[in-house]
């Protein structure tokens, strides 16, 4: 039987493991605190035990006060471990600011957070099978600009030429299930049409009949440390490489069926 063990079950792995699940799979995932359904980070046995006898690996934590604590707990466990299948999901943060450029994964690394980065890279060199997986904007069910828009924190900036790309969480999960019988490597999982994130906002407030809100400096949204990190970058993410050796595309390859299905 396949075994899939998941370092932090959050919510592009927890969409991964139900999928596996209904194909038959036994998964495994980590969590902070230790529940019935679930291992605690911490339980360095179990967490041990399980690396010696999954078939499949993937680590979705990213690093935490300049640390990767997956990589600084267990990985020479990882590097050693006779999975024959080991993942990552990184950022395409780590390509930085492009003024709205195409990205592959050719371009430099030099995002902004340098632990990000030094993740990505440790990952990558970890062992000679890895998939890493770079990915933009996540949404999906319950976590999509209709329920910002519902719950009225959706804010339309003007900041003009600023576009952003994006993934569905089913197509995270496509991307990495078709990895399963691909090449090892890096890859973008982006949707085929990045745009401004008012473009999606606008649309949005349609979809629900909403009012749409008026468009404000950077300043006087108000936004959060984390929210107004999202501006600070612009660029587009090609997503060609894991079409040509995956075989994956998009299931929602614009965001236009994507908040579609949310709804």
């Amino acid at each position: 039987m396949a075994k899939m063990l998941i370092f932090g079950m959050g919510y592009a792995a927890g969409h991964l493991a139900g999928r596996l699940m209904a194909r038959g799979w036994e998964v495994a995932g980590t969590t902070r605190d230790s529940r019935a359904d679930s291992l605690a980070f911490a339980d360095e046995a179990a967490v041990r035990g399980a690396l010696r006898t999954a078939t499949h690996i993937l680590s979705s934590v990213p690093p935490a006060d300049g640390v990767d604590p997956v990589l600084a707990r267990y990985g020479e466990a990882i590097a050693v471990a006779p999975a024959t299948w080991v993942g990552y999901l990184s950022s395409t943060g780590v390509y930085g600011d492009t003024g709205g450029a195409w990205v592959d994964e050719s371009a430099p690394v030099k995002g902004r957070r340098a632990d990000r980065n030094a993740a990505d890279a440790a990952w990558a060199a970890l062992r000679g099978d890895m998939r890493l997986f770079r990915l933009p904007g996540i949404y999906g069910p319950g976590r999509s600009i209709l329920d910002r828009i519902g719950e009225g924190r959706a804010h339309r900036i003007d900041l003009p030429g600023q576009v952003f790309s994006r993934i569905h969480v089913d197509d995270i999960a496509g991307g990495i299930i078709a990895s399963f019988a691909g090449p090892a490597g890096i890859y973008n999982l982006a949707d085929d049409e990045p745009c401004h994130q008012n473009r999606l906002v606008e649309w949005g407030c349609a979809m629900l009949r909403a009012p749409v809100p008026p468009l404000q400096s950077l300043d006087d949204a108000g936004l959060s440390p984390a929210a107004r990190a999202f501006y600070a970058e612009n660029r587009r993410v090609a997503n060609g490489k894991a079409k040509r050796l995956l075989g994956w595309a998009p299931k929602y390859p614009t965001w236009r069926e994507g908040l579609a299905a949310c709804l």
